[in-house]
């Protein structure tokens, strides 16, 4: 009897232990099927497919897609995938496929523009990067590269040939998950350009310059020899000689529009202090606006030399010289004015100045004549005391 109990009591201890064990097993979550994979090496592993896919995580089952892109597998494609690894009793829901992402890092062509022109750039004899263009021997539009190449773009060599523009331009990038960077290599022409102003349509020497007749594009710098013009300060101006299309400007190019044209009807303005007179003439060249030019009073037949002060008008400014100061008034307790200069001499003034005076002596008559027009003078003495 007492072996017996000993022995019933053995077992109730073997159960007590082995109880805790089958509950926890009844705990352990089934592998489960995902929806959505996303994936960041070239192979697709069990552990990407599946939820609690235990030691057959590791175990890979299909290549990835290529790099930034998504491929489809059906429910029944990946089942049977698994079955063949020995991986059973996985849960799938309503699931009906699973996508697969394969992440990538992608670099725009501009951006690997942009580096080779920062490698280049104040190097070889070049400018800015900003003024580099960059065109690769293959069209470049964009690069993918595995996303553990998290790192910088880092020139590690370059060439570069003024004479051809050709360059040569190595790149290293850190990779997370390889000690080892990877390399880049691209090869093409680099060409520093300018913002310069383009014609839209042939230009005569004569026509002004609109806005709608130039545009702004960049051109090769070795083009354009000398200052590039701008489109703003082209609008308005006359070129120095006839363009077409399509030929960029230089500020050497362009000058201030024609107020007056060579054999133009103008008008011819005489001024003096106190004296302004028109008359009617012929240009002999063309000027712009500040320009000295000669004209030819029509009246006269003289040949004269003004100052272009407007579209077909040219100033001629006679001599300053102020009318002498008559002797003070005696002071009086009435205003007085004056005696004026006989009326001949204004006359006088006038006809030789519209005659056009050149020599010197008849600059001096005029100049006599202006001197001696009537000027009015007030003063007034204070009261005297009775």
């Amino acid at each position: 009897m007492t072996m017996i109990r000993a022995t019933l009591a053995t077992i109730s201890a073997l159960l007590a232990l082995a109880l805790p064990a089958a509950a926890a097993n009844d705990f352990i979550a089934a592998p489960a099927l995902r929806a959505s994979v996303t994936v960041t090496s070239d192979v697709v592993r069990v552990g990407d497919l599946i939820d609690n896919a235990g030691s057959a995580a590791t175990i890979p089952v299909y290549r990835s897609p290529d790099l930034g892109t998504t491929g489809t597998l059906t429910v029944g494609q990946v089942l049977s995938v698994l079955r063949a690894k020995q991986v059973i009793g996985v849960m799938t829901g309503d699931i009906k496929e699973v996508q697969v992402t394969r992440l990538a890092r992608t670099l725009a062509g501009k951006d690997l523009e942009n580096a080779v022109a920062s490698a280049l750039e104040r190097r070889f004899g070049l400018g800015d990067a900003a003024n580099i263009t960059v065109t690769f021997d293959r069209g470049v539009t964009e690069m993918r590269l595995d996303a553990a190449n998290s790192g910088a773009l880092q020139p590690i060599a370059t060439r570069y040939d003024a004479r051809s523009g050709r360059f040569d331009v190595a790149f290293e990038i850190a990779n997370d998950s390889n000690p080892t960077p990877t390399k880049l290599r691209f090869a093409g022409t680099a060409i520093e350009t300018v913002e310069v102003a383009v014609l839209t349509r042939d230009i005569d020497r004569a026509d002004t310059l609109k806005s709608s007749d130039v545009a702004l594009e960049r051109r090769p710098k070795a083009e354009i020899t000398g200052e590039p013009a701008s489109r703003e300060r082209s609008v308005g101006m006359q070129l120095r000689r006839a363009m077409r299309a399509g030929m960029p400007l230089r500020a050497a190019d362009i000058v201030k529009p024609d107020f007056v044209v060579r054999d133009q009807s103008v008008t011819i303005i005489y001024q003096a202090p106190g004296l302004y007179l028109t008359t009617r003439g012929k240009a002999i060249e063309s000027g712009a606006e500040g320009d000295t030019v000669g004209v030819l009073n029509l009246h006269s037949k003289r040949t004269l030399t003004g100052v272009v002060t407007g579209r077909g008008q040219v100033t001629i400014q006679g001599a300053s010289q102020s009318a002498p100061m008559t002797p003070a008034v005696e002071q009086t307790s009435s205003l007085q004015r004056e005696t004026p200069a006989p009326a001949a001499a204004a006359a006088a003034l006038a006809r030789s100045l519209v005659e056009a005076p050149t020599s010197p002596a008849q600059i001096a008559q005029v100049q006599m004549n202006q001197a001696q027009l009537p000027q009015v003078r007030l003063s007034q003495a204070p009261a005297k005391s009775e």
